[in-house]
């Protein structure tokens, strides 16, 4: 379990901005990933970083809402519907409403898929396996991993699971779920 207040931030690529990493594999000092997953603050509009051959998911966590410009075709996103685009694209973001807080989710293409979904979760647990990352977003949740006392869940705060790794979350509120899959 990641709680959000022990995240380090980092600055963007292009310095444009604050992220926070929630995952990455695997670590490389080059900044190179096969996947990553991060919430970024966003407080001023302007240009993306680029990431060519990666395929990006972003997802707007907080915030009157982002237009997103993306090779010159607008699209605006709204909380917790997540968009896809390439890494490559010229991309930047206009902030009609003020800052913003988005998650995103970015795999190197050819060698990892991401999927990202939301769900809300009404009492009924959710089955946490394989390569899988969840971040709450927000709610009363709580972590239950195998042999282990049950942990509350805060607003942000992430579970990222590896290979044969295991958990259920339960109560109520939504959650951001990713799964990585290897090409």
């Amino acid at each position: 379990m990641l709680h959000f207040a022990d995240l380090v931030e980092s600055p963007w690529r292009n310095g444009g901005g604050l992220t926070r990493e929630v995952a990455t594999a695997p670590v490389q000092e080059a900044g190179e990933f096969d996947w990553r997953v991060s919430i970024a603050d966003v407080d001023r509009s302007g240009a993306f970083s680029a990431f060519p051959g990666v395929d990006r998911v972003i997802t707007l966590l907080e915030g009157d809402g982002m237009v997103l410009t993306v090779d010159g075709v607008e699209r605006t996103l709204r909380p917790h519907e997540p968009f896809a685009f390439a890494g490559e694209s010229d991309t930047s973001c206009r902030l009609p409403g003020g800052p913003t807080r988005d998650l995103n989710v970015m795999t190197r293409r050819g060698r990892t898929t991401g999927e990202l979904t939301v769900r809300e979760l009404a009492g009924e647990p959710v089955e946490l396996t394989g390569h899988a990352v969840a971040v709450v977003l927000d709610g009363s949740l709580r972590l239950q991993e195998p042999e282990a006392v049950p942990r509350p869940l805060a607003q942000f705060d992430s579970v990222v699971l590896g290979d044969g790794g295991q958990a259920r979350l339960r109560g109520r509120g939504r959650v951001a779920l990713v799964r990585i899959t290897a090409s």
